[in-house]
């Protein structure tokens, strides 16, 4: 069996592990984890197959257009944030092939729709899964540098959130 549940404090020694596993090339502090639980718990869950633990995604509020620089602690959400911000989001192996990638983005979405959007700093090769679930890349000129600081190839995209109105009639 397998499934994504809210991410406790007790999870981050699981988190640390699948990161150092599945993104050994952008390293973060346990804190940091810690951090992005701590402030938007509701946003943040863990991926278990057969109660193993082998993904998680950190999202939290924050302000598009901006992109935190890796490894640091927020210690709070921004005021009047406008995006949900999706810090990370990693499968290990065993969870490739589940679903779970495209289940967890819907589940953020459903969630981020009271913000308008969603956004993400694309990397390892990752633009074409986020394309496929309506992120668009931004060519913004003013987030070159930051993007640098992540890799040659990130790109800081964005998703709308369609916003459902109720028919008239």
């Amino acid at each position: 069996m397998h499934a994504w549940r809210p991410l406790l404090p007790t999870d981050i020694p699981a988190v640390s592990e699948i990161a150092a596993r599945g993104h050994p090339d952008f390293p973060e502090d346990d804190a940091v984890f810690t951090d992005r639980q701590a402030i938007a718990p509701r946003f943040c869950f863990l991926f278990e197959v057969d109660g193993t633990p082998v993904g998680y995604v950190l999202a939290h509020p924050f302000q598009r257009g901006v992109i935190p620089a890796l490894n640091t602690l927020l210690n709070t959400i921004p005021p009047a944030p406008d995006t949900l911000y999706v810090h990370d989001l990693a499968l290990l192996p065993t969870a490739r092939g589940t679903g779970a990638g495209s289940a967890i983005v819907e589940r953020l979405a459903t969630l981020a729709q009271p913000l308008g959007t969603m956004s993400l700093v694309a990397v390892n090769g990752s633009v074409p899964f986020w394309s496929r679930h309506g992120f668009v890349a931004s060519a913004d000129p003013a987030l070159a540098k930051k993007l640098a600081t992540y890799a040659p190839d990130a790109a800081y995209m964005v998703r709308t959130m369609v916003v459902l109105t109720p028919a008239l009639g």
